[in-house]
């Protein structure tokens, strides 16, 4: 690490010499990495507090395999097997029709990456989704397809029965079927994920049920690559939770994985991303709740939301804590 500085600080001063004001700007960037009170190698970020378990389990599996795609995998895996979770997997809320439909995909920091959506009767669908990305040319596979994909893999088919809390609350919306988005509550919709191991390899991960009561064969932003989910190990990773639709009309987390390529921070490109959603979404933003978490190859992270309510779970070597998320809004 010590020559890696020095070999920084000598490229930043040699460079000053044929460009003007290089040398301050450098240095300012090279004390903020090596002051950063929160860069860590390795580390996994998910969303809302079933990220808590989720890590747990990713944080053993990275630990036991050394595979960060693996960590991403296993972890979320946690959520979508979850009873008690009404967002994600089999057990989560059904649309309009009564039927729960998953959405969920994966990435590597080589660009590799796979997707499904609008699944019905499969209780992993991250696993299916990885399935895609290595047994298939190509990234995201839909519906009755992805359902016949499953099989051919050898994955079971679960009996399409809601759960008792998901049966009673959807008979409760059918008196009136009228959609209205509760912040923080319908909107907690996602378990995003995204990894970093020791030698600077990112993974990333999200997978969901989608929002409360939707429209039959809505799909939001989390299959979608670049908006649910992005890495490039040559820069960082993030992932999106709350309204879709918000987040996939910026492709949201692409777009803060290439504001970290020009520079910022994952804090700072959260940020910036959640401005341009609300640009983009002004009408009834005040009832849409969106999210960004992310990480960068130096072991940053950040996140941030529209509204208050957001949060994340960062686990590294010193723990496994939640963190409330800073918003635009402050309610």
């Amino acid at each position: 690490m010590t020559s890696r500085r020095n070999f920084l600080k000598s490229s930043i001063l040699s460079t000053s010499l044929l460009i003007p004001g290089v040398l301050k700007k450098g240095s300012e960037l090279l004390s903020r990495r090596e002051n950063s009170v929160n860069a860590y190698k390795p580390l996994i970020v998910s969303t809302w507090e079933h990220g808590l378990e989720a890590n747990t389990r990713a944080w053993e599996v990275l630990h036991q395999t050394g595979s960060i795609l693996d960590a991403v995998e296993e972890g979320v895996k946690v959520t979508e097997a979850d009873p008690a979770s009404r967002t994600v997997g089999l057990y989560g809320y059904p649309d309009r029709e009564g039927i729960v439909t998953l959405d969920a995909s994966i990435m590597k920091g080589n660009g590799e990456c796979g997707s499904v959506c609008f699944l019905r009767q499969i209780k992993h669908p991250i696993s299916l989704a990885r399935r895609v990305m290595e047994k298939t040319p190509h990234v995201m596979l839909a519906g009755e397809g992805a359902r016949q994909f499953a099989i051919s893999e050898g994955f079971p088919l679960e009996e399409e029965v809601l759960h008792p809390e998901s049966q009673r609350e959807y008979e409760e919306w059918l008196k009136e079927a009228e959609y209205r988005p509760i912040i923080n509550i319908e909107n907690h919709d996602t378990i995003g994920m995204v990894g970093l191991d020791v030698n600077g390899n990112l993974a990333g991960s999200c997978t969901t049920s989608g929002l409360a009561f939707k429209m039959h064969g809505r799909v939001g932003d989390s299959p979608i690559i670049g908006a649910g989910l992005y890495v490039d190990n040559e820069v960082g990773a993030a992932t999106a939770t709350g309204v879709g639709e918000t987040i996939i009309k910026i492709s949201g987390s692409f777009l803060v994985v290439e504001l970290m390529r020009q520079g910022r921070s994952p804090q700072e490109a959260c940020e910036e991303a959640i401005s341009r959603l609300i640009h983009k979404n002004q009408e009834n933003i005040e009832e849409m709740q969106a999210g960004f978490i992310a990480i960068n190859k130096d072991g940053e992270y950040g996140g941030y939301a529209v509204h208050p309510g957001f949060n994340f779970a960062v686990q590294h070597n010193g723990g496994n804590e939640m963190e409330d998320a800073k918003s635009r809004f402050t309610g």
